[in-house]
């Protein structure tokens, strides 16, 4: 049988968190003339034929609607009759929404719709993209602490895992909890008349308390100036091949950014997911830290966020 996130490797009877169908053709919407609670739906659907796929049935009486699990006869037939009826989800303890945008086969759109339209219902029902109707049970999305410097904005390596989440229909839901680190506070922890930035993408010129405080940019080698590099190891080890050793530097790697507390979460709860310029064709994990290149592709990203989700207990 397709199972869901919270189903895969569980028993039904037990709790079933994040339970998603993986994909909604398992998912069948029937008006019924029933009261819905267990007895009464179990009684009209019992011997009542279904698709062989149809795992799942959002049941509606007026405006009311709750989730069923469903067996049959057999899976071999186009339709096949029911044999067993398991309540999921009562009337009372479900809402359906509709959310035009969003692809029902994603769990984490599916878990956003749940938290923004109706966050104190246990099972949410979603009517999305193509008209396509799903489920989320009990949403408890895993919570993953990104640690990024800005600017640019959007925080690159947020928007990434974003983009990335908004297509993983194989990935159960994923909250992820910014923790951003502003190159403007940051410089500013050690003051100085003129910074130096590892390259103009970084928008190092915003970063300066003092409009009138001069900003460069390692990577178009400036001429000699007494300045604080705002940088990481690697920006260093360039620093020192083309002007020696001899600089103050204000430590702005994300991977060492991510030992000092949360901000966001607290320490221990969540892994943490950032990145790292030494770092150049892998993705490493410690622990609760999972570090990309700093220059990841999506293929790497994803790889990251797959090891977080795994680091938190997911899949």
């Amino acid at each position: 049988m397709d199972a869901g996130f919270g189903a895969r490797g569980q028993d039904l009877t037990g709790p079933a968190v994040n339970l998603v169908p993986s994909q909604y053709r398992n998912v069948s919407v029937a008006d019924v003339p029933v009261v819905l609670n267990e007895e009464d739906l179990r009684s009209h659907l019992l011997g009542r034929p279904v698709y062989r796929r149809t795992r799942y049935l959002v049941v509606r009486s007026h405006d009311a609607s709750a989730v069923v699990e469903v067996s049959k006869r057999s899976e071999e037939p186009l339709f096949s009759p029911v044999t067993a009826v398991t309540l999921l989800a009562g009337a009372d303890e479900t809402a359906m929404v509709d959310a035009p945008d969003a692809d029902t086969a994603v769990p984490t759109q599916l878990a956003r719709v749940a938290a923004q339209q109706a966050p104190d219902a246990r099972c949410v029902i979603v009517r999305g993209r193509y008209g396509h109707v799903n489920f989320i049970l009990d949403p408890a999305p895993i919570r993953i602490r990104v640690v990024e410097v800005v600017p640019p904005w959007p925080p690159k390596l947020v928007d990434q895992l974003n983009r990335v989440l908004d297509l993983a229909e194989d990935l159960p839901p994923v909250d992820l909890i910014p923790d951003l680190v502003d190159l403007a506070a940051l410089a500013g922890t050690r003051p100085a008349g003129h910074y130096l930035f590892p390259c103009r993408a970084g928008q190092g010129n915003q970063a300066g308390t003092d409009a009138a405080v001069p900003v460069s940019y390692l990577d178009e080698i400036p001429e000699r100036a007494p300045w604080t590099l705002v940088g990481c190891a690697r920006s260093k080890s360039i620093h020192d091949w083309f002007y020696g050793n001899d600089v103050p530097v204000v430590d702005m790697c994300p991977r060492n950014l991510a030992g000092r507390p949360g901000q966001a979460e607290p320490a221990g709860r969540a892994p943490v997911l950032t990145k790292c310029c030494l770092l150049e064709d892998r993705v490493t994990v410690d622990g609760g830290l999972v570090v990309v290149p700093w220059g990841a592709s999506v293929a790497q990203i994803r790889d990251g966020l797959l090891l977080a989700v795994r680091t938190a207990g997911g899949r």
